[in-house]
């Protein structure tokens, strides 16, 4: 099971691809050097999910080791990976969530 949503300033939903996967684009260009995700991107990326999903419990924080990825919660619950993908020459961002088959025991 899985949901695929792109979105390039417009918005189109495809079914049935795993994983989850959400894509993000801007029109910043990406800097030479180290790719890094800061704090004020976290924030505006964590805001969007929100407003998209209507869930204000979803939290993108800093992965410990990592500067071009965040995980995604909601609320204590670790949800996904959102990736920055630089390599086309603007910024995108790739929200990978796996659904484990234990996950979906208890649904009809």
């Amino acid at each position: 099971i899985g949901l695929q949503i792109l979105i390039d300033h417009t918005f189109v939903v495809a079914v049935d691809t795993r994983p989850w996967h959400l894509e993000l684009r801007s029109e910043s260009k990406c800097k030479i050097g180290k790719i890094q995700m800061d704090k004020a991107e976290l924030l505006k990326l964590q805001t969007y999910l929100r407003r998209l999903f209507g869930n204000a419990n979803i939290r993108v924080v800093p992965r410990p080791k990592k500067t071009d990825s965040a995980e995604v919660m909601v609320g204590e619950e670790f949800i996904g990976i959102i990736s920055l993908d630089t390599e086309d020459g603007d910024r995108s961002y790739a929200l990978t969530m796996s659904i484990l088959d234990i996950d979906l025991e208890d649904i009809d």
